[in-house]
């Protein structure tokens, strides 16, 4: 007799769908058939069984212009498993001063608290040659991933072309992937350089200084010096229909690399700055046209998008209160409790990807990315006991009130949507039941150092 059995549901999987039973035993799945027994028993007549979710970017109490989001990594997965979420790769805070394995040892510290199983990106601020021994160290400790940021060099986070091309032969050369944020500094400087009084004082100048060529140049630099170097590129956050040419490009060149898009890049555009409180959509890369938008959802239905991914960075309205200028916001939006069920609503349910897309982009792509697959991101036996039933005809409304992220503001305040999540089961333990969180703080394991001793 198993531990667990899921009777009667619809199974979502990478190739189609299966009515079967589901078992689980020993925080692994077991088995897959008809008429399984086990000492708990959960019914999913008329839901599907999902593999659980992935979210490949998440910044939990991650500090931020002198504030620090606003959910930690209790909170904040807490959120992420009511949506669906059962695993989530976080970052360390990069700094020139710090090591690489300093960084990670207190990004741990942080993360002890999560209920969720995670992985963590080494972000990777102010590049010189001693860091090519700390990136071989926190690699031996698990660390698969390297976060780069092509801008953000006002505060010193952007790291030069040059840089670059001697970090990607360094992380091919140990098996790694490098992660960028891909905006071209030069371009964002010159126009911000020449904005009037008036403009810098206006939301919408976000998007004028953050254009789609400002993301298509910086991935296109990123994909050549990636091929260049043999090295393994994932383009964090695409938000353009241009940007995503670059990566088809690269891809037919041959060069290895993914791309993740986020919810807001499929659903919002710039029109939302115009809004009484457009500010509060603050995140970069900015919000693009409609058009964007439809290329995007081409592309995780033609598999040119890898992923989808949320960039969860959330902040309260009173940390986002306007002070005078788009500059002097803090960047990010809440989302890692939304993103599966607005990819299901927006998604499948209107025809723009099929299901099996559905599973790819959300659990199968990013565990084969972060070198977790078939541990994670499948239903097939052996995987650990990560399952997610959801009511696929449930209809509600997103709301800021009804939703668990600590923030008091939704970018979908209001949106009418179909689905929802019943349970939520991680390593074979039901952690959401039904609309309560019934886990405890804590239970998650970081992944890195697990995967190294398999």
């Amino acid at each position: 007799m198993y531990d667990l059995v899921i009777k009667g549901g619809t199974l979502a999987l990478e190739k189609g769908t299966l009515f079967a039973d589901l078992a689980i035993s020993e925080g692994r799945i077991a088995a897959i058939g008809k008429e399984l027994e086990g000492k708990r028993v959960i019914s999913a007549e008329g839901m599907l069984v999902l593999p659980g979710g992935i979210d490949m970017h998440t910044h939990m109490a991650l500090p931020v212009g002198g504030t620090r989001s606003s959910d930690d990594f209790y909170s904040g997965t807490v959120a992420a498993a009511f949506g669906g979420i059962t695993t989530i790769a976080d970052f360390t805070v990069g700094s020139p001063h710090t090591s690489l394995k300093e960084d990670l040892v207190k990004r741990l510290e942080d993360a002890k608290s999560s209920v969720l199983d995670y992985v963590l990106h080494a972000e990777i601020v102010g590049w010189k040659r001693s860091r090519v021994e700390e990136l071989r160290e926190v690699f031996r400790e698990g660390i698969r991933t390297f976060k780069f940021f092509m801008a953000y060099g006002d505060s010193g986070r952007r790291t030069r072309d040059g840089q670059l091309l001697e970090a990607f032969r360094e992380i091919s050369s140990v098996g790694g992937v490098a992660l960028v944020h891909a905006e071209d500094e030069e371009i964002i400087s010159y126009l911000e350089e020449n904005l009037s009084k008036e403009q810098w004082e206006s939301m919408k100048s976000l998007a004028f200084t953050r254009p789609d060529v400002c993301e298509a140049t910086a991935v296109s630099k990123a994909a050549l010096i990636a091929g260049y170097t043999n090295c393994r590129l994932h383009v964090v956050h695409l938000s353009s229909a241009m940007g995503l040419k670059e990566v088809q490009k690269a891809k037919e060149a041959g060069i290895k690399v993914t791309a993740e898009t986020c919810p807001q890049y499929l659903l919002l555009t710039e029109e939302v700055y115009d809004l009484f409180e457009g500010h509060l959509f603050s995140a970069s890369p900015s919000l693009k046209k409609s058009s964007d938008c439809s290329r995007l959802w081409e592309g995780l239905s033609n598999g040119f998008v890898d992923m989808v991914a949320t960039d969860h960075c959330p902040f309260t309205r009173a940390q986002k209160a306007w002070k005078g200028s788009f500059k002097k916001l803090p960047y990010g939006l809440p989302g890692v409790e939304t993103s599966r069920i607005l990819l299901f609503s927006e998604g499948v349910k209107k025809g723009k990807i099929k299901l099996s897309d559905f599973v790819r982009i959300t659990s199968t792509a990013p565990a084969k990315l972060l070198d977790l697959y078939p541990q994670k991101g499948t239903l097939l036996p052996g995987a650990d006991g990560d399952v997610v039933i959801f009511d696929p005809e449930k209809e509600w409304t997103l709301s800021a009130e009804n939703l668990h992220m600590n923030v008091d503001f939704s970018p979908f305040e209001g949106l009418r949507v179909s689905g929802k999540v019943a349970y939520t089961i991680t390593r074979g333990e039901v952690i959401i039941e039904r609309g309560e969180f019934t886990g405890e703080e804590g239970r998650g394991h970081f992944l890195g150092r697990l995967r190294r001793e398999d």
